[in-house]
């Protein structure tokens, strides 16, 4: 059987001790192996020395040269200047930061080789601070024989001494050889080349491969490490899925009690996606193993009520739920509905958050343990040391996409009891295209709930320059007049030189003088949670008329009343941002408009996401934009399982190899698993081990 052996640290390399080990970590480089996957960013063709007399402003080139002068003048600033000519024509390097050796290396006579961007000088054309070599006066001829690769920078690590510790990883590759732990089979299968063919030409380009394959990430030799990482990282989810569901679950018999009687209570009935949704998961609640179910649907398609029916089933049952939401106010947006739904029934729902104390939190946290409170609902505070259940069957995670997997995985671990594992239903209102999913949610099956409630009028959209402010606080003026109500979004709470843009206090302040007739409240991420509380809690009722907010309220406000949102800056915000936020309004019987106000000049990218906004108001085709335009670690969210962190693959570029990855996958389990954990070690390291997180 084959065997993967450990990997030497990189302070087993020549010249790296613990200070530059220190450094290098920061860009992921632990093992001497680890710098052979520190892949370029880009490359530059320095295998041809271009003549001086050649050279124009802009051209980025290698140049050669013998040192006319070099001297140290005082031009506002001390700086080093040196003049090389070739017999073709003459150039000034120049440098602000040097040392006397740097000075002394430089001497008249010495014969240089220099790569940098030449610009227009005061004294002609120069190079600032150029990467440069002495050369023997004889070797006019000899010249790079590679594309030169320019990796991720970090502090205190320049290019040149990343490269020499390339080459020395690349040297130890000719003589000890890097397992390659996928079948010849299959690399025949993709025509793919082996890693190590790969790796020699992704770090050494010959000076005839093709550069533009190389920097669209196009190259065969880039396609196959893209393919591997990709296939290791489909192989830790689907090893996370069998390791979860190789214990029992909690059967759930079909007692629909409950359930009907919550539904007979409805003023309304379900859409055929929930119902279809909801019978997908009563499937899963029957079997004796464990559920893992994502929800996709758009803002407002009726997710949570589809999760309180399953919840429904697991109550019936005898058994505890627990629902566990990203912030404070989505968590009482919850505990309000379930409440609703609930209590009438003589169900009592408990809501659990970190700013709960003493008697309060001690009695909750008793009868979380004691069963007494069937329905929990929470944020992160659910799966911290000290929470218990009694018998917790069901998991409900909201908006997956803000958790990483190892969050929702803890809270498992506290149903953990008796040799069974609870069911997961997880729900996300950022719709991901099916490709992304079948990827990034390879541990779960999916629900899609397409379909929102009859009666909803939708969103409409429309982009104004912030020149036309003013019109756009006579219509909040309006609105709020005739009975409705407004947000006014900003992306920052305070100004700052390098973002100028509105901040929500002084906003709140501009707004309140603007429209004296209204009540204008304030609601951002650093203020006291008491006081954000009574902000959203007054806007809800109806107390406040005009909420200027940063985007704390993306998720989980639902305000029927509102029916006016303006967004500033929104050029700068993304896709899914924008849509949830829009989804904000709308959620009642009245016409609804998003304001998206714009500065001017716009990127070609804030003009698309515009565009997109304005045309649109499905947030599956939202989510297929956001793919294009900004690729999926951004539309996963920052904590997602790692698939954000790629070292080489784009899930939008080589979506092409997704199939022969899953094809891949399952043949690698089935006829050799021993290669797997290799595979994702290298790629994945400990961040798929997720199984027995406490």
């Amino acid at each position: 059987m084959p065997t993967a052996v450990p990997p030497r640290p990189v302070t087993a390399l020549r010249g790296v001790g613990e200070a530059l080990a220190r450094r290098l970590n920061v860009l992921g480089i632990h093992t001497a192996q680890d710098l052979l996957f520190l892949l370029p960013q880009r490359y530059e063709d320095r295998t041809r020395v271009v003549p001086l007399g050649e050279l124009r402003a802009g051209m980025r080139v290698a140049v050669e040269g013998e040192v006319q002068l070099t001297e140290v003048a005082f031009r506002g600033r001390r700086q080093l200047l040196s003049r090389i000519a070739d017999g073709s024509g003459s150039l000034t390097l120049r440098f602000f930061y040097f040392t006397a050796q740097q000075q002394q290396g430089l001497a008249r006579g010495a014969r240089i080789r220099c790569f940098g961007e030449v610009r227009r000088g005061a004294a002609g054309l120069e190079i600032v601070h150029p990467e440069y070599r002495r050369v023997a006066a004889d070797a006019a001829a000899d010249s790079e024989d590679h594309l030169t690769p320019i990796y991720p920078a970090t502090e205190g690590v320049t290019q040149g001494r990343l490269r020499m510790l390339v080459g020395l990883a690349l040297q130890q590759l000719a003589t000890e050889e890097l397992r390659d732990w996928l079948p010849a089979e299959l690399l025949r299968r993709a025509e793919l080349p082996s890693l190590r063919d790969a790796l020699l030409l992704v770090h050494r380009p010959p000076a005839d491969c093709p550069v533009d394959a190389l920097m669209s990430w196009r190259h065969p030799a880039q396609r196959r490490l893209a393919f591997e990482e990709l296939l290791a990282h489909q192989l830790s989810l689907r090893l996370l899925r069998q390791k979860i569901q190789s214990e029992p679950g909690w059967p759930l018999p079909g007692d629909d009690r409950l359930k009907n009687q919550l539904l007979q209570a409805l003023p309304f009935k379900l859409t055929a996606a929930q119902r279809r949704s909801l019978g997908e998961i009563e499937r899963d609640l029957e079997r004796d193993k464990p559920m893992l179910r994502l929800v996709q649907g758009d803002v407002g398609c009726g997710k949570t009520l589809v999760a309180a029916l399953a919840a429904a089933r697991a109550v019936q049952a005898g058994h505890q739920v627990a629902l566990m939401a990203p912030t404070e106010l989505l968590a009482d947006q919850h505990a309000q509905n379930f409440q609703r739904w609930f209590t009438p029934l003589n169900v009592p729902v408990a809501l659990l958050t970190g700013r709960q104390t003493g008697r309060a939190r001690a009695a909750l946290l008793e009868g979380i343990r004691e069963g007494h409170a069937p329905i929990v609902l929470g944020t992160h505070a659910l799966f911290q040391e000290g929470v218990q259940f009694g018998s917790l069957a069901l998991v409900i995670v909201d908006e997956q996409h803000r958790f990483g997997v190892h969050q929702r995985l803890a809270l498992r671990e506290k149903g953990s009891r008796d040799g069974r594992q609870p069911h997961q239903l997880i729900m996300t209102a950022t719709p991901i295209p099916r490709t992304l999913a079948m990827t990034a949610y390879a541990d779960l099956d999916v629900s899609v709930i397409d379909e929102l409630p009859p009666g909803r009028t939708p969103v409409k959209t429309v982009a104004l320059s912030e020149t036309r402010r003013e019109e756009v606080v006579q219509r909040i003026r309006s609105a709020c007049l005739a009975g409705r109500q407004a947000y006014w979004v900003c992306p920052l709470i305070d100004e700052s030189e390098e973002m100028p843009y509105q901040a929500a206090e002084e906003t709140a302040q501009a707004l309140a003088q603007a429209l004296p007739e209204l009540r204008v409240g304030l609601v951002h991420g650093r203020m006291p949670a008491p006081a954000k509380e009574r902000a959203m809690r007054d806007f809800n009722r109806g107390l406040i008329q005009l909420l200027v907010a940063t985007t704390v309220i993306e998720v989980g406000v639902d305000v029927p009343n509102a029916s006016l949102m303006v967004i500033e800056n929104a050029e700068r915000m993304g896709l899914a941002q924008l849509h949830q936020l829009r989804g904000r309004v709308g959620r009642g019987t009245h016409e609804s408009s998003c304001l998206l106000l714009y500065r001017s000049p716009m990127s070609q990218l804030g003009r698309e996401r515009l565009a997109v906004m304005r045309d649109t108001n499905d947030g599956f085709e939202v989510a297929r934009r956001d793919l294009e335009l900004r690729g999926p670690g951004e539309l996963l969210g920052t904590r997602q399982t790692g698939l954000q962190q790629m070292r080489v693959a784009d899930l939008m570029r080589d979506a092409d190899l997704l199939p022969d990855v899953q094809r891949a996958a399952q043949r690698l389990l089935a006829q050799w698993p021993s290669h797997v954990q290799p595979l994702i070690s290298r790629w994945v390291g400990r961040s798929e081990q997720y199984g027995r997180v406490g």
